[in-house]
């Protein structure tokens, strides 16, 4: 069922990279992604502060005890998170569209969009050099934020002699950032592509890795509650952030195998939880820090390894191919009103062919044949 749950993660990352143009897909995918982690600790607020203490007053009378008031209650408030996910699945499948054409088997139907094999494109995003480049970045931005929050609570009691209660409410503070963090991640993400391309996205990429894995350490030397707590609140920040900015790079990796390369690289931040969790159980909180903390900056060297057909690199150079020539982005944002127009509504009717002495002021939005996405 867990399995389950966290896989929604991927086709829901992969709908949002379909739904976007890729100017701003960056922002989408990290505010999808980041209030996605958000409701997790929203959920616990609600289910257990409020909902919890409501279903046992409801099952307390006379002949239970207070342990079976409480394993009655919590086994039937869970029902409810339950069903507003099962409501929110066919919601999503009745009233959402596939893509801004329209369903996937309408577009398929009159060949506007070709067919891809489930098996074709889980090897082509696995033997994409690419993504597992990312797949490590990942692990040590959303592996790294799976592991503080099992990790945090314990951290402050122990480590600043707080009580359980005041330790979670300060380990809950880490969560509380995705609330604009990985959003703002993937908004700088978006920004820097303006600019710089590609090259923009990995730069600030690297920059969130890098000024993540520096504050790891600084925080595992603090001393003060207070001091830990604000670098915690920066640190959060740099981890969410350069989550979103990792997501801002993937519908770029190979858009066909979009879907597959969400999931290799969303596999990578449980793989990096685990490898973290290991450390932490077994070494004291500073070394175990310091390993993170290390190969957290370590990460963030390998974006000069990140090249990805058609765009510009972090060091070596390159250029972006959909932003060479500023007619070409002219023409796509507004297109001419000689341009041929196209209804958007299925099937669409073939075209007359533009003569020759007549140049196309614009390209019609569409599917191109080697590229899932959408031109925008």
């Amino acid at each position: 069922f867990i399995g389950f749950v966290g896989a929604t993660f991927v086709p829901c990352q992969y709908w949002t990279s379909r739904m976007f143009c890729k100017n701003v897909v960056g922002t989408a995918n990290a505010l999808v992604g980041g209030w996605g982690n958000l409701g997790g600790g929203v959920t616990q607020i609600v289910v257990g502060s409020a909902l919890f203490p409501l279903f046992k007053y409801f099952y307390n009378d006379s002949e239970r005890t207070t342990e079976r008031i409480a394993e009655l209650a919590w086994r039937s408030v869970n029902i409810v998170p339950a069903v507003v996910g099962f409501a929110t699945g066919v919601a999503v499948y009745c009233f959402s569209d596939d893509a801004p054409k329209g369903q996937y088997k309408d577009l398929k139907k009159y060949g506007q969009m070709p067919e891809v094999s489930a098996a074709a494109s889980f090897r082509d995003g696995a033997l994409n050099f690419n993504t597992w480049l990312l797949f490590i970045q990942y692990a040590c931005c959303f592996g790294v934020e799976l592991t503080m929050n099992n990790a945090a609570a314990l951290y402050f009691r122990e480590e600043f002699d707080q009580s359980t209660e005041s330790a979670a409410a300060i380990a809950s503070i880490f969560g509380w950032m995705n609330l604009f963090a990985r959003g703002f991640g993937g908004f700088m993400s978006d920004k820097f592509n303006a600019r710089m391309g590609m090259r923009g996205r990995l730069l600030i990429h690297t920059i969130c890795l890098a000024a993540e894995g520096g504050l790891v350490l600084v925080f595992a030397n603090s001393k003060s509650l207070v001091f830990a707590i604000i670098l915690m609140v920066f640190f959060s920040v740099f981890v969410q952030a350069a989550e979103g900015t990792s997501y801002g790079i993937v519908p770029y990796v190979n858009p066909p195998a979009t879907g597959s390369i969400s999931g290799i690289v969303g596999a990578g931040g449980n793989t990096g939880a685990v490898a973290f969790g290991m450390g932490f159980r077994q070494l004291d909180y500073k070394p175990a820090f310091y390993i993170m903390g290390f190969s957290i900056l370590g990460s963030s060297f390998l974006s000069v390894l990140i090249n990805i057909k058609g765009c510009s690199t972090l060091i070596c150079g390159g250029v972006d191919e959909d932003r060479v020539g500023t007619e070409k982005v002219a023409a796509l944002s507004v297109p001419s009103p000689e341009a041929p127009m196209m209804d958007d509504t299925i099937p669409m009717k073939p075209m007359s062919p533009v003569p020759a002495a007549v140049p196309s002021a614009a390209p019609v939005l569409g599917f191109d044949s080697d590229d899932e996405s959408i031109e925008c």
